[in-house]
Parts: C-alpha cells; sequence; structure tokens
C-alpha cells in the first residue's frame, strides 16, 4: 500500500502536462530518411540530364533516387496507384496521375504537391513534350488536350488546344461510328514537338501536325493488308506475303506502343491479342493512299505460335546508332506469349537493311524474371539525354525489386550465352541493403565524445573507388546534391546505423545526417573449424561509445567482439567455458575481431554492454546467461538454465541498488539477505517470468519469479526510474566533460534504448531513496504493468499498475523527453502504434504503420525495428529502411536544412546555357557542338570517354508551340458556310492592346458537355451528311441584322463607328513606328552581340 502511494506521489509530483509527462502536443510522427524501393512499386521515370529515377508505387507514394545515397520519399494524401510518371525534363518537377484522373505536379526541391488539377474524364493517355513544361493528355471520350505548367504561378494551365476523334476523323477525310477511347499520344522524335501520334483504342493511328494543323498519315483503320509476316520464334524473317486475305483491325485494340526508329518513321504496336505491328508513318504513307493489295506500310510480328497469348504490355525500343536508315535496332517486350508460360522481358534484334519490305528478326533473347513484372526502363548512360547502345535497362518487379542489365550484351552482334547473360544482371544496389543479403538485427546507436576512430574509417570509405556496374559501365544514378556540406568543418559522427544478416557480415553507416553513409562492411572468415559457424545468421548487437567496442552474437551462440579504434589487429582472443588460446587473423581488409567467444552453442538471444562497457551481458536461447570482462577477454561466470521450462531468454538487464530490509523469505527456504546492495541482473524469459540474479557472483537471489497470473507471452521490460533524473549511462561514464562534439537539440541522455533493455542498466547509484522510486516496466503481448523494483527482486507478483491490451502487441520501447523517461511506444500486430505516457500509462496518441508508411505488419518484423532514448525510431519491412522521429522538438538530423536537394539548380542552369549556345553554333556551323554531355558531366565529377550532342534534342526551344496550342485547331462554328465564304477583313474586327487568349485552369466542360451528342455542324445542317445549306429569305436577313430604331440613331451609330475607326489607325500608325524603331534598335543590338560572342568561349557563358 505504501509503495502504491509513493508511486502515485511521484507521477503526480511530475505531472506537468496533465497526465504523465507527455502531451499529445508534444508528439509528431514524422518520417526523417527513407531507403529503399517501396514493395507496391509499379511504373518508373527517369530525368536524364538531372539523372534521377522515380518509382511510382500503388498507396500513393514515389520514391525518388539520385547518386550517392541520395533517396526521398514524396507521399500523397491519396492512397491510390499512379497510372502516369514523367519528369519535366531538367526543371525540377515531377508529374503524376493517379487512377482517380488527379494530375499532380511535385516539386522535388520542396519534396511536396505544388499543384494539382482533377480531370473529370478519365485519363487513358498521357505524354510530356520532352524538354518542355506542356502536356498531352487523352480521354475516354477521344479528345487529346494540351495542359502547362506555369512554375511561377504554381498553376497547371489547360490550353485552349483540343481535339476529337471526331474532328480529327473528319480532317482525315472518313467519320467515326463512335468516340474512341485516346490509348496513345507520343510526340513525334526530331519534329521539335510539332508532330504528335494519337493512338485510339480501336487500332486507328493519326499522325497530326500541330503547325500546319493537318493529319499528316492515318494507319490501322478499315481494312489493310499485310506485307511481311515475321515468326520471332525462328530468328530469321519467313518473308511471308499476304496480299489476299484482308485483316480487319477495327476490332483489333491497342494495348502499347513505341517509336521503333530514331527518326519517328515505324511505329511498333502491340495489341491485346498478343500481336505486334510495324506501322510506317512517314509522309504519305496512309493506307488510305495506297491501292489494295499493295500495302508496303505494315509489318506484323509473332513472339507465340500460339493462339491464346497474353496482351503486349510494354514496348521499348533501342536504336543502334550504326545503322544508316535510323530503323535498326531492338525492341523490347513484356507479354504478346502464350499465355502460362514463364515471365520473361523477350529482346528482339531487328534489321531493315532496304525499308519495311526487308525486315529481318536477327536474333531473340528472354530475360526471365524472378518475380511479377511491374514496369521496365532504358535508362541512357551518364551525359547521354537518349537511350544510346550503353544504355542500362531497368527491369520493375514485385515486391520492389529491381534488376539491370547492360545493353551492350542484349546486342545480337555482342551478346554473352543466355545463361551468362542472366547472371550478369545486377540487383538495384540498395543504399542499406535488406534482402540481398537479408537483414536479420540491426540498431541505431548515438555517439557521444570521441568520434576520431569512426572518422578515421570514414575517410578511408571515402577514398575508394566509384561505383561501376556490369563491368565498365558505370552507375547511371548521380542526381541529387549534398546539403549538410554547408554545416562547416564538422565531420564528425554522432551516429551509427548498425546492421546484421544472415550470411554473418555486419555494416556500419554514418547515420549523423539524412543521407546515409556506409562506413565499413564486417566480415567474418574462417580459419580453422572451431570456427567453421562464425558466418552463421547474426541474432544481436551491442555497442558502447566509451570504448568503441561493437558485439556481434550470431545464431550458433559465437559473440565476436571487435575494437572499432584498431583497425591493425594480426591477432585474436579465442575463448571457450575450458580455455582461452590467442589466434592470428586472416589477411583480410578493413576492421578485424579483436577476440571470440564460443561458450555455448545455443543462439544469442540477448547482448548487453555494462559498468562503463568493461562488462558485457549474453543471453542465450537455451536460458543461460554469461557475463563477460571486456577488459581481460575472459568468461566471469555462466549461469544455470534460468527456467526449468526451457522457455526462451529474452532481455537482460543490469542494475545496481541499495534496498532497505528484506521483508519475505524464498520459499525455498533460503533467507533473502536483510540488506540488498550490489549488482543485479534481471532475465526475462518469453514465458512471461522474470528473475534475478546477483550480478557479482551470478547465483540467483530469489527462486521465485515475478510473474502474471494469467498465461502469457513476454515482449521486454524496463527499469524506470520516475523522478529521477537521467543518470550517466554507460556511455558517458568516461566522456570528457566538454563535450563540443555534440549536436543541437540533443540532450545529455544515454546511447540507446532498444525493445527489450535499456543502456542505464549499467548505471550504478547505491542512494536508497532513488531506489525506493524506482520502478519495473513489464510489457507482455496482453498487457502492461509496472512493479516496484524491490518487489521484483523479493519474488513479489503483484503489480502496482496494469493495463490490458485490446489486440497483442509484438513490439515496444521507452523513450525519454527532458532528461527524463515520459513515453512508452507500442506496436500492435494490426500495423497500429500507440503512445502512452509514462508512468500512468495514460495512451496519448495513435498513429498506424498503414496510414504513415504504408506498411502492412509482417512476421518477424520486430528484430529489424529499434530506437534511441529521444524517441527516433528505425524500421526495416521489404526492401525498406525508414528512420522516423516522435518528439515535435526533436531535430538531431537538422532536418529539412540537411535533406539532399533533389533538384541541382547548378546542373540544370549549365545544361541551358550549353544548350542555348548549342543552338547558337547550330545555326552558324550547321552542326551541333557536343556540349551539353560534357558539362554534365564535369558538374558531376565524372570521367568519360566520350560526350554527346543531344543538347538541339534535349532541350528545344517549344515557345512557338504554345502559340498554337493558345487556340483551337478545330473551333465550333458559330455561322453558316456562306456567312464564312462572304467574311471581309473589316477594321472593325482589329483589336488594339488586348491580350492574347489566355490559358484557362477551368475543367474542360465545353468540350465534355456534348460527348456522345451530335457535333454543331451535324446540328446545323440538320444533322444529315448529305443535307445542303438554305438559301434564307431578305426578311429573314433583316431580322437577324438590321439594328431598331429610326434613322437619326442609324446617322449617329454611323459617326461613332467612323470616329472609332480613326483612333484604331491612329494607334495603329503609332504602334508601326515604335516597331520599326524598336526592330532597327534590336538588329543594332544582335550584331554587336554576335561580334562580342565570337571572341568568347561557351564556358564563360
Amino acid at each position: 500500500m505504501f509503495a502504491k502511494r509513493l508511486f502515485q506521489k511521484a507521477a503526480h509530483h511530475s505531472q506537468h502536462h496533465g497526465k504523465g509527462l507527455l502531451s499529445s502536443e508534444e508528439l509528431d510522427f514524422r518520417i526523417n530518411v527513407h531507403y529503399g524501393i517501396p514493395s507496391t512499386a509499379s511504373i518508373i521515370a527517369f530525368d536524364p540530364i538531372q539523372r534521377l529515377l522515380a518509382i511510382g508505387t500503388l498507396d500513393g507514394r514515389i520514391k525518388v533516387i539520385g547518386g550517392d545515397n541520395i533517396e526521398g520519399l514524396l507521399t500523397s494524401s491519396k492512397q491510390l496507384p499512379y497510372k502516369y510518371l514523367e519528369f519535366l525534363q531538367n526543371q525540377g518537377f515531377l508529374i503524376s496521375v493517379t487512377n482517380d484522373n488527379y494530375i499532380q505536379v511535385w516539386n522535388l526541391e520542396g519534396r511536396c504537391i505544388a499543384c494539382s488539377l482533377l480531370w473529370e474524364s478519365n485519363v487513358t493517355a498521357f505524354s510530356v513534350i520532352s524538354g518542355s513544361s506542356l502536356m498531352y493528355i487523352g480521354d475516354e471520350y477521344g479528345l487529346m488536350s494540351v495542359l502547362k505548367y506555369d512554375p511561377e504561378n504554381g498553376e497547371l494551365l489547360q490550353l485552349p488546344y483540343h481535339i476529337s476523334s471526331n474532328s480529327l476523323a473528319e480532317a482525315a477525310g472518313f467519320s467515326l461510328s463512335n468516340q474512341q477511347p485516346v490509348v496513345g499520344v507520343l510526340p513525334q522524335p526530331c519534329s521539335s514537338g510539332n508532330r504528335v501520334l494519337i493512338a485510339y483504342q480501336s487500332g486507328l493511328i493519326i499522325l497530326w501536325d500541330v503547325v500546319e494543323a493537318r493529319v499528316v498519315a492515318v494507319q490501322g483503320d478499315k481494312v489493310l493488308q499485310l506485307k511481311n509476316e515475321i515468326d520471332s520464334q525462328n530468328n530469321v524473317d519467313t518473308t511471308m506475303l499476304d496480299e489476299t486475305s484482308p485483316h480487319h483491325l477495327e476490332e483489333k485494340e491497342i494495348s502499347a506502343l513505341c517509336w521503333a526508329s530514331s527518326d519517328g518513321s515505324i511505329l511498333a504496336v502491340g495489341y491485346i491479342d498478343g500481336d505486334i505491328l510495324f506501322w510506317n508513318t512517314s509522309v504519305g504513307a496512309s493506307g488510305r493512299d495506297q491501292p489494295a493489295g499493295l500495302s508496303r506500310n505494315v509489318v506484323k510480328l509473332k513472339l507465340s505460335s500460339s493462339e491464346k497469348r497474353i496482351p503486349v504490355i510494354v514496348l521499348h525500343w533501342l536504336a543502334n546508332k550504326k545503322s544508316c536508315n535510323h530503323c535498326d535496332g531492338q525492341l523490347l517486350i513484356y507479354g504478346g506469349d502464350e499465355i502460362g508460360s514463364e515471365e520473361v522481358v523477350t529482346v528482339l534484334s531487328l534489321e531493315w537493311s532496304s525499308g519495311m519490305e526487308a525486315v529481318k528478326c536477327t536474333g531473340r533473347l528472354d530475360l526471365t524474371l524472378t518475380s511479377s513484372f511491374a514496369d521496365m526502363l532504358l535508362i541512357p548512360s551518364a551525359g547521354m539525354t537518349r537511350t544510346d547502345e550503353n544504355a542500362a535497362l531497368f527491369v520493375l518487379s514485385n515486391p520492389g525489386r529491381m534488376q539491370i542489365y547492360n545493353c551492350v550484351n542484349l546486342s545480337s552482334s555482342t551478346s554473352l550465352p543466355e545463361k551468362e547473360l542472366l547472371d550478369s544482371a545486377v540487383n538495384f544496389p540498395a543504399g542499406i541493403p535488406t534482402v540481398d543479403p537479408l537483414m536479420t538485427v540491426a540498431e541505431l546507436f548515438h555517439i557521444y565524445g570521441n568520434t576520431e576512430p569512426l572518422s578515421k574509417i570514414a575517410a578511408l570509405k571515402q577514398s575508394s573507388s566509384t561505383l561501376t556496374l556490369l563491368g565498365s559501365m558505370k552507375w547511371p544514378l548521380t542526381g541529387g546534391v549534398y546539403n549538410h556540406l554547408s554545416f562547416g568543418k564538422d565531420n564528425s559522427i554522432h551516429r551509427i546505423y548498425v546492421a546484421g544478416y544472415q550470411d554473418g557480415s555486419v555494416r556500419i553507416w554514418d547515420a549523423t545526417y539524412p543521407v546515409f553513409s556506409l562506413l565499413c562492411v564486417l566480415t567474418t572468415e574462417i580459419s580453422s573449424t572451431d570456427l567453421i559457424d562464425s558466418s552463421a545468421s547474426v541474432t544481436k548487437l551491442a555497442f558502447c561509445s566509451s570504448t568503441f567496442r561493437l558485439a556481434v552474437g550470431n545464431e550458433c551462440g559465437l559473440v565476436h567482439l571487435y575494437n572499432l579504434c584498431r583497425s591493425d589487429e594480426t591477432s585474436f582472443h579465442f575463448v571457450t567455458e575450458n580455455k582461452r588460446e590467442v589466434r592470428n587473423s586472416a589477411q583480410v581488409q578493413g576492421l578485424k575481431y579483436g577476440a571470440v567467444f564460443s561458450l555455448l552453442n545455443s543462439g544469442v538471444q540477448a547482448l548487453e554492454f555494462a559498468d562503463g562497457g568493461t562488462k558485457l551481458l549474453v543471453g542465450y536461447k537455451c536460458s543461460r546467461i554469461a557475463v563477460l570482462d571486456a577488459n581481460s577477454l575472459s568468461a566471469a561466470f555462466i549461469t544455470d538454465s534460468v527456467t526449468s521450462t526451457s522457455s526462451p531468454l529474452i532481455s537482460v538487464l543490469w542494475k545496481a541498488f541499495a534496498f532497505g530490509p528484506a521483508k519475505s523469505k524464498n520459499p525455498s527456504g533460503s533467507k533473502i539477505p536483510d540488506n540488498l546492495a550490489g549488482e543485479f541482473l534481471f532475465v526475462l524469459t518469453k514465458d512471461a517470468r522474470i528473475y534475478v540474479f546477483d550480478g557479482n557472483t551470478g547465483k540467483m537471489i530469489c527462486s521465485r519469479p515475478v510473474h502474471p497470473k494469467k498465461q502469457s507471452s513476454a515482449i521486454s521490460m524496463y527499469v524506470i526510474d520516475i523522478n529521477a533524473p537521467d543518470p550517466p549511462s554507460t556511455n558517458r561514464e568516461h566522456l570528457p566533460k566538454d563535450d563540443s562534439n555534440k549536436l543541437p537539440g540533443e540532450h545529455t541522455t544515454q546511447g540507446s534504448t532498444r525493445c527489450n533493455t535499456e543502456d542505464h542498466s549499467a548505471d550504478i547509484n547505491l542512494s536508497g531513496e532513488c531506489a525506493n522510486e524506482s520502478f519495473v516496466l513489464f510489457c507482455c503481448q496482453d498487457s502492461l504493468r509496472i512493479y516496484t523494483t524491490k518487489s521484483v527482486v523479493e519474488g513479489e507478483s503483484k503489480s502496482i499498475f496494469k493495463v490490458k491490451l485490446a489486440k497483442p502487441c509484438y513490439w515496444t520501447t521507452a523513450f525519454r523527453k527532458d532528461e527524463k523517461l515520459c513515453g512508452l511506444v507500442v506496436f500492435y500486430q494490426t500495423g497500429d502504434i500507440e503512445i502512452r505516457s509514462l508512468p500512468d500509462l495514460e495512451l496519448v496518441k495513435e498513429y498506424s504503420l498503414m496510414s504513415d508508411l504504408r506498411w502492412n505488419f509482417k512476421e518477424n518484423m520486430e528484430r529489424m525495428i529499434s530506437s534511441t532514448n529521444n524517441g527516433h525510431i528505425t524500421l526495416a519491412n521489404g526492401c525498406e529502411v525508414a528512420f522516423v522521429s516522435l518528439l515535435a522538438a526533436e531535430n538531431d538530423l537538422r532536418i529539412p536544412e540537411s535533406l539532399p536537394s533533389l533538384h541541382d539548380e547548378v546542373l540544370a542552369a549549365a545544361a541551358k546555357a550549353a544548350i542555348s549556345v548549342s543552338s547558337d553554333s547550330k545555326k552558324k556551323q550547321g552542326g551541333s557542338p557536343r556540349l551539353l554531355g560534357g558539362i554534365v558531366k564535369g558538374l558531376k565529377g565524372r570521367k568519360s570517354n566520350h560526350v554527346t550532342s543531344l543538347a538541339s534534342t534535349s532541350k528545344s526551344d517549344f515557345s512557338h508551340l504554345e502559340g498554337f496550342f493558345i487556340k483551337n485547331p478545330f473551333p465550333e462554328p458559330s455561322t453558316t458556310a456562306d456567312e464564312l465564304e462572304a467574311a471581309e477583313l473589316d477594321i472593325d474586327d482589329i483589336e488594339i492592346d488586348e491580350p492574347m487568349p489566355s490559358a484557362s485552369t477551368l475543367s474542360h466542360e465545353a468540350h465534355t458537355k456534348d460527348k456522345g451528342k451530335k457535333s454543331e455542324r451535324e446540328k446545323l445542317l440538320d444533322g444529315g451528311v448529305d443535307a445542303k445549306p438554305r438559301l434564307r429569305t431578305r426578311e429573314e436577313i433583316i431580322a437577324k441584322y438590321r439594328n431598331a430604331g429610326d434613322a437619326s440613331s442609324v446617322a449617329g451609330q454611323a459617326k461613332n463607328k467612323l470616329l472609332e475607326r480613326g483612333e484604331k489607325l491612329e494607334k495603329i500608325s503609332r504602334q508601326t513606328a515604335e516597331l520599326q524603331s524598336g526592330a532597327e534598335d534590336f538588329a543594332s543590338l544582335a550584331n554587336e552581340l554576335a561580334k562580342a560572342m565570337e571572341n568568347r568561349k561557351w564556358y564563360h557563358i
């Protein structure tokens, strides 16, 4: 009763935020760092100038990946899939289209949505005009529209330009029975954006010229006959001429398409029946203009002879630069194979020696996928803005896997044997590997005081070579810019992230800033038969920042002890239960372990440094405990099994107390000492029992364990000091008094708090008053309980506080605020997260893995969750690793200042300057200087043997297109044909100083309200195609155009008209003079600038 009053008194004394020591206003669940490809990844995009890869998911997230571990996560409030994803190249914006037809513009610099627009109809096609801010939108009603993003005002503008399927069909000279959904919109290569190909679901393909407002070519309509048919299975041209059997393409639905030539003269189209047709889209190649039986504009390709084939899902073209006809290359295909066949990406090598009449398939290669296909993309090599022979093929599969192929090896002339090629595929190199190799345990540790040893390791790592893949091919993703370099010369390491893997290796990262840097990889070299278990799966990690010792335990019972201060170890101590000997270390680079403990043949379940890092506590799966002397590298003692039920051990805590007289006796007959003082080991087993041992001798103090009455499964335990300030921790005992390396915002707290133990377990405080205010927090799957520490030592199972949980939990951690233990985090198997205050265990706030991280709970997920004492939690799930913060006032990572920039403004400005110079030089010299690639590589610090000349094509001036997009190419008729023919230019029609027609941000209601109805032209002509205009009578014309009023009013109106005309003529005259004067001045200025530029180099610009 006294203890309960004392507990309530202590809780009341420290209660300054309502209940407990924590309030909801002090909490803010936020994702600080995210690594890895989400498991729901479904679509990819690439910026060839900024060298950034974007990955869209099915749950509303977008992952952006650059170089040197620079990654960013964009999260939409809508948990919906993205069906289209494209960059506005070199502009710092990313466009996404969701399944509910929201068009979103993401600001990469701000990592947020700049603006969004809801499209009223279903978006069925989307494409960005490369190098511009203009976008084509196709919808389910056959309407193609144009959007423009205005970065200055942050608006997504809908331009007046619209093309309906009916209008386009009428311009082409035929009619459609019904409106066809647009399934593809592709700007034609080498046309400066002037031409766009529009494909409809029914198979109709139209090449449209925006500038000339005319149809250039029509394919796929009505009845066309095939010239050639290629069977790719035989890898040869079968040359099967078929001029008798018509192929009705109106019911042949398009499922995928891409350009199959570098000049845009050949189009590859995939269909839902598995066929692939090559269409000639050059001028004059329209199938309607060819005589029957002489069509040379279409070639059919079959991947399988089976009647039932899967639809062609994705098509990509890789051009062969050596080709003289711009058509030779490789077609990359997903789909088209027999239903039920193995999932593969097919690569066909095609040659068009003399046009479409002699196309040959010279090689076929099937790339077998390890999991289900999601998307694929060709990534140009460094410095290139278009795909080239040295490009890389990125294949995305589920869940969140990415394989990379070197396209040089895919060529039919240089291809490797199929097995060798498949083996050469590289898995996407994750910033923090979780799957390859498989991560089994991970911890986040704080480092205080002297960080020089780790800084030396970091310096060695930075001098390593640049990442290369697939032989000599360099890593193509180099985008992003570090920002933490602007914080000064302090390169100290204040946090490390340590992960253990199934192959026995351990990786250590510098986690001081949001961009993690790999410091070293620790491997266990087997030098003798008794160390054959060294490569077993890692199960536990422990680190002491005062001694820079790292302990690694594995599932075979071995404990490796590393000294991170020394990398010149030539020998190590091998310690068993009966002997200790010195052995020579393996001749390997990097850090080597200083000792190996092989005491018990049982998996390590708990690992903890204590007493200033001089002791190492090891808990084994067989419920035995070993206390090791980290200085002498020997075993102090090993206990017998703590339980007769052989329940696995979960955690071990080490504390030092001084208690008052004991009030009970051990049931076994041995009397508990009257005055308990010294070091104690608290041991928790899986069957929810707490045992207490003497920390010096290993003897059990009380054989009666503390346990709940109802059988339960234990999760963790903590020792809490309610009123006591944060005591000196193991990691701080030997630190200098002046700790100048501490980051702003970091409290003087201990190094790490993990799911089943706390670092302050090594704290020594022999104050009886403090011991009386010490409590044990016991967390089970179904309940949370608090006991006095003294009652636990005496074996009394009566809790002073208890909370029943409504659902089973699987992981917990305690955290501090203002140097006091204030909160408990509870993770549930449903994915819910609760934050409870201490000491009253009141619920303060709830979060969800699904809503915040978009994760589902997975089995054994708790092994990859760790935490620190200030509310930082690290989680790993699938290929993803997330670092989140809980306390709103905590900002150790200096976010947002330290976040890497996802848009390199210096690179963007240099690329624009190079393009401008390239355009001017091309006009003068008739060729394009090779500038853009060289500038990009120079800014990125990448060496290369070649540069590119794609400045003119990667970023052109599309201002001329905007002049055409501000008006509708097919305006709705408002007058009859007779009136249009009679229209003459009238001075009254001239408007002076009037603004250009502005783009509207409103939806396209005017173009969708009459969908499914007759056009205005049909209404005007009574809906009949053969109807003729009716000549109206004189009375009808007078009634429509004659103004009402007498003769005097008509004369007054005529006078006013004349005055208005005179004013307009005067304005026109003045403006003409001004324009002429301005033109002369501009010409003079241009001549002077040209002379000055001739004497300057491009890099002076």
